[in-house]
Parts: structure tokens; sequence; C-alpha cells
């Protein structure tokens, strides 16, 4: 058994939904707390005093004022687009065509696969993300390579082979058959291992005849410990699109639940032009939402319903969307969905927006049980934040008066260099040596 290790610094443990009550209440602040580690996972949260007195054989780690938080968790991303990422000038359809197509062909050649991922979970991991749900490309190689580096670095990941059989050019498509069969094969090999969970993966009705969502669907109820992860009413065109692919459909939705793919183990991505009969069928099915910002504003796609889709119960994630997102950072991730709710006139608290970027995503992915907060039991991924990371944000946070005003700043204009280190299962695998 290794030897515990204690962190020090500034904690912020959520012990309840703050879109639920007083955000302001909703999570203990130590100004001088620590996280106690053991074998992996945390063992206690609390003052630095009590922890140190109680556990003098534990390693010490001071961060200083750094304030210690659960690592983020993105919930929906494309690692095969790392490279293309903050391309210029197309919504959607165009996108997809332009950059996403060309660029996922590629993920045919294992060592180019290898490479993209590598690069992937290091940009990740810099940003203070732990734990992420991406889509694959519909390359068994692709899927190979995402779950070998995410296993080789003990990371808890989760994807799966991005099913297509039509509206996409040869390279990428499959067959119903095929997507059954690779997706099944991909789920046999790393679903459960080590801290890896395979999602079943149709990139969106556009791209998937009924026979390919129907094989789907089947694979799904053999599997319905598996999330399925797809994309839903993102833009107003894809919208039309898809009502003239699917006519007798009533509605997007309808194209995914008449053929198995509904269901509380759903994750849909975007969900902004949603119909009041979707909303309901979401809520009534325990469906989770994912909100992804910067895509949304990057590619023109609308403003996401925070406050009405919450009032509804749905659970609602966060996450970056890579690449037609526009920041590998779940802090710009955090700024955008400010920004998208002020839109809407309501002003996310920075409690709901950390929420979000972590125990709301935990949820979102049903593991919410594992990863995600701060409390005894919890594996110990970690992100620790520098309040004062720039003379900007420095000179803000410096009049503040509760820890949401010193956090703010952070979350509106923090990026890589307010991380001053990332642990994954108790083990530090980013440090900044100029930080606290």
């Amino acid at each position: 058994m290794a030897q515990p290790t204690l962190l020090l610094g500034q904690t912020l443990a959520f012990a309840r939904d703050p879109f639920r009550g007083d955000p302001a209440e909703a999570a203990q602040h130590e100004r001088r707390g620590a996280v106690l580690i053991e074998d992996g996972r945390i063992a206690a949260v609390g003052p630095a005093d009590r922890l140190r007195t109680a556990h003098p054989q534990a390693g010490v780690v001071d961060h200083g004022d750094g304030l210690i938080l659960p690592g983020f968790v993105d919930a929906h991303a494309h690692y095969p687009q790392t490279a293309i990422i903050a391309s210029w000038g197309k919504r959607l359809i165009d996108w997809l065509n332009s950059y996403t197509f060309p660029e996922e062909t590629r993920f045919s050649d294992p060592a180019y696969a290898r490479t993209i991922a590598a690069r992937y979970f290091d940009l990740t991991l810099a940003h203070g993300t732990t734990t992420v749900a991406s889509y694959c490309t519909s390359h068994p190689e692709s899927v190979e390579a995402y779950f070998a580096e995410a296993d080789a670095r003990g990371l808890r990941a989760l994807g799966g082979k991005t099913c297509m059989d039509r509206n996409a050019p040869a390279g990428l498509t499959d067959t119903p058959r095929r997507a059954y069969d690779e997706s099944k094969a991909a789920l046999a090999r790393w679903h459960g291992r080590g801290r890896l969970s395979y999602v079943i993966t149709p990139r969106f009705s556009p791209t998937s005849t009924p026979a390919q969502l129907e094989a789907l669907g089947a694979l799904w109820a053999e599997h319905p410990d598996c999330l399925m992860q797809t994309h839903l009413s993102e833009q107003t065109d894809e919208c039309l699109w898809v009502a003239e692919l699917f006519p007798e459909a009533s509605d997007y939705l309808d194209t995914y639940e008449r053929f198995g793919l509904l269901g509380p183990n759903g994750l849909y991505g975007h969900a902004i032009h949603l119909t009041p009969r979707e909303i309901d069928r979401l809520a009534e099915v325990g469906a989770a939402l994912v909100h992804c910002p910067t895509s949304n504003t990057f590619i023109g796609s609308g403003l996401f319903d925070m406050e009405g889709l919450k009032g509804r119960g749905i659970r609602v994630g966060l996450a970056t969307d890579t690449g037609g997102g526009s920041s590998f950072s779940m802090l710009r991730t955090m700024a955008a969905a400010y920004e998208v709710a002020q839109l809407r006139h309501r002003a996310l608290h920075p409690a709901e927006l950390l929420w979000l970027a972590t125990a709301g995503s935990a949820a979102a992915l049903g593991l919410g049980d594992r990863i995600g907060t701060l409390r005894p039991g919890i594996e110990a991924d970690l992100v620790v934040l520098d309040l004062g990371s720039t003379p900007a944000i420095a000179q803000r946070a410096e009049r503040a008066e509760d820890i949401w005003e010193a956090v703010f700043p952070t979350i509106m204009m923090g990026d890589d260099r307010a991380v001053v280190a990332t642990y994954v299962a108790g083990r530090m695998v980013e440090a900044r040596t100029d930080r606290p």
C-alpha cells in the first residue's frame, strides 16, 4: 500500500446541486483545507490542521492558496478533430463536409490515430480535464488508439466508434452489420477495462439509415449498462434535414426513440431546438443532455436553455465539443456557458458553472458515485487552480469578498496557465513549477 498523500490548499466541496436552492450555499469552502489521498481515492476532506494531526504519516504537498477541485469532466468531445480545432467560417453541415470528414478519414492509419490520441490527452490534462467522453471515428483503429492511450495513462475515459452508413464519404461509412459487429467487438475489448467505458455511438440521424439505427438500438438493448451518445437538434437546418430524411417521425428525438435509442443512459449533445414533446420525453425517461457552449456560438447553432431544462429536472453536463468547440479548456467552456445564459437573461452563479464542469457532467455520464466531487471514496482525479494566474485575473481576485468572487475571474478569463497541477487517481500528471 502506497503512503497516503495530503494535498493542502483551498478546497471547495459540493454537498448538492447548486441549481436547487441558494447556489452560494451548495458547497463547503475551506480557506486552508486538505484532501487526503489513499490508494488513488479520496480518503478525507476537511481543514488542513485537523487532517495533518489525524494523519501524521501522510506525505504532504502544499499548494498554498491554490484551489483544489475535482478534475474537470468533459461530457462530449471529438478527439479526432483535435488538429482542425478553430477552423474558420462554417455551419454544421458545411463544417462536417469541409473539415471533419476529410480529417476523420485519416484515422484508418493506426499511427496517425495514436499520434492524435496522445496529443489530445496531453492537451486535456494540461487544462485540468481528467475525464472525457469522446466520439472516435468509424475506424476501429481510432477506437483502439483512444482507449489504449487513456488506459496507459490510467484515465477514466469513455468513447466509441462513430457509426455512419450514409451522407458521408466512402472512407468513413460502414454498414448496419459492420456498425453492430465492430461496436460490439470494441465494447467487448474495452468496456470495464481499467477505468474505461464503451459508449455506443451513432453520429446522428442524418448519417445513419433506419437499418443502422435499429442495429445500434439492438446492441444497446443487449448492453443496457453502456451509455449511448449522439447529437440532437443542434441547428435549425439540421432539424429540417432530419424531417426530410425521416418523414414518418414526429420529431428529431423520435428518430432515435423508434429504434430503441432513447433511455436513461442516453447522452444527447447540444439539444438546442427542442420541441415541447421532446422535452417531455427526455424528462420522462431520465436521459441526459450535454451543453456545448463554445461550439454552439462558434458555428452559430443557438442558445441552450439551461434554466428551462434544469427546471424540468433533466440532467445536464458541460462539454467542449472539440473541435467544433473552439477550446480544450473547461474554464473557457464555463465562461461561454455563462455568456450563453446571459443572452437568455439568466446569470449563472460561479457555483453552478463549477458544478456543471465537475459533478454535473459526472452525473450526466452516470459516474457521480465515482468522480466529480470531493468526498471520501471518490476517485482522486483533481485539478488545482491558481486564482491569480495572470495580472488581470489577480488584480480582480484581490478585491473578492468571498470564494465565489475570487474564482469567477478565473472562470471568465482563465486558461491552462491557471492549472497548477492535475492529478489522475492520486498521481500528479501535470504540474506548473512557477505556480503555488
